[in-house]
């Protein structure tokens, strides 16, 4: 089938893989152009068919390639994963200073088997409210979530880590040929891959060292952690604290001052982390610090699930772990930007009253979220199994080849302030 309106879609980095080379496929199977701008070796080998054209120039110099690429190429959409890296960021300002649709790819809002594929912004760029209000009006014209507990989408870390090993290992070796591009990310690949080795060489010894500290906690009150990688923008820029060091540091120092003697706090760490922090240590050493060192415990290596179905409340900085708390029926309290930061979604007061009176979310309300999000901005399918690329590129493809809005009508953009009566 072809589309009466054919568009002209551009590609700039995506996730590891093949999604994103399988998407533009399929969009050409409708009757579009796809089209790929590679700013490194990893772009190449994800994206191995027709439509590519590198960029070897600096980064000075992109805004311009770029607003004449897309002009001569008559581009109608920009499609790129995550919207906080420089290239990006620069790229998503010039396409709408050209009025080009920007559909910005993200993991999942809502954990598990969803890719978040949304319109001009994701995360702390989003362009979606936080009033209450607007979700419970918004969800009475959309059907009620089917909760027939579809089966989870296959994925494995085997596929991810050879994706990530792919793609780290062709930008190095691809370096000369694009001699002025730089990692978004703090740390070398090579580096990472150090750390990933030290990781897995000590991962028997940190199972066990987990085990033992659940053994020790999972039939007490507690609190839990869950801890964001450093190089997530989530944290660099979507929170106030730049390094989740920061944030560690800020939980726990009001834990102690704040949460019933009886209550402990778990520190979970991220299963993508690379190892290059001792975030064991440092845990230790601030809950030494601050007086709690018998009431903060550390998990390097445990079901993420179970931590939070046990416990009595969420702190995260905007993990998506806050939503798998929420689909529990736990307390959340958000410390920096997130778009499920909802006053009666998540707890509506600071985090020093969290611990005595950690605000439960209001279900009802957390459903009418649920339904608008997975309307508007969530694709079901995974990036790690055949299956999941499938469902994934069948749903994105629909979602991308909607019409545009009419430029007559007002766009999806709201005041992100709760409503007065939500705050009280």
């Amino acid at each position: 089938m072809v589309d009466a309106q054919a568009r002209t879609f551009l590609f700039l980095q995506g996730p590891h893989g093949p999604f994103f080379a399988m998407l533009a496929e399929a969009l050409r199977a409708r009757g579009h152009r796809a089209l790929r701008i590679n700013i490194n070796g990893g772009d190449k080998v994800d994206w191995p068919g027709e439509g590519a054209t590198d960029y070897r120039g600096t980064f000075r110099n992109w805004p311009i390639f770029f607003d004449d690429h897309i002009v001569h190429h008559g581009v109608t959409d920009l499609i790129l994963y995550g919207d906080c890296r420089p290239y990006h960021a620069s790229a998503h300002k010039m396409a709408r200073l050209r009025n080009l649709r920007v559909h910005v790819v993200e993991e999942g809002y809502i954990r598990p088997d969803f890719l978040t594929l949304q319109e001009d912004g994701v995360n702390g760029n989003s362009t979606l409210p936080l009033d209450p209000e607007w979700y419970l009006e918004q969800a009475r014209a959309l059907p009620p979530e089917d909760n027939g507990r579809e089966p989870q989408i296959p994925s494995t870390f085997r596929q991810r880590a050879f994706n990530t090993g792919r793609n780290g290992m062709a930008s190095a070796l691809m370096r000369p040929a694009f001699p002025f591009y730089r990692t978004h990310r703090p740390n070398s690949f090579l580096w990472e891959t150090v750390g990933w080795f030290k990781k897995l060489n000590l991962r028997q010894a940190e199972r066990g060292k987990s085990r033992e500290q659940w053994s020790a906690v999972c039939d007490r009150p507690y609190f839990a952690l869950p801890l964001q990688l450093d190089s997530d923008y989530q944290i660099r820029v979507h929170s106030p604290f730049g390094t989740m060091r920061a944030a560690l540091r800020f939980v726990i120092k009001s834990f102690a001052a704040h949460a019933p003697a009886n209550t402990a706090l778990v520190v979970k760490r991220h299963p993508l982390d690379p190892g290059l922090v001792a975030w064991g240590r440092l845990t230790r050493r601030l809950a030494a610090q601050y007086g709690v060192a018998d009431r903060v415990f550390y998990l390097a290596d445990w079901d993420i699930a179970e931590v939070v179905d046990r416990s009595l409340g969420v702190v995260t900085v905007n993990s998506t772990v806050g939503t798998l708390a929420l689909n529990a029926g736990k307390p959340v309290v958000v410390l920096g930007h997130a778009v499920y930061k909802v006053p009666g979604v998540v707890h509506r007061r600071s985090l020093d009253e969290f611990w005595s009176a950690p605000g439960a979310p209001d279900m009802a309300l957390y459903s009418a979220f649920r339904r608008v999000l997975i309307d508007r901005c969530l694709i079901r399918g995974g990036l790690l199994s055949e299956e999941g690329l499938r469902m994934l590129v069948d749903n994105a493809v629909e979602r991308l080849t909607r019409p545009a809005p009419s430029r007559a009508e007002p766009r999806l953009v709201h005041d992100r302030r709760p409503a007065r009566a939500a705050q009280r």
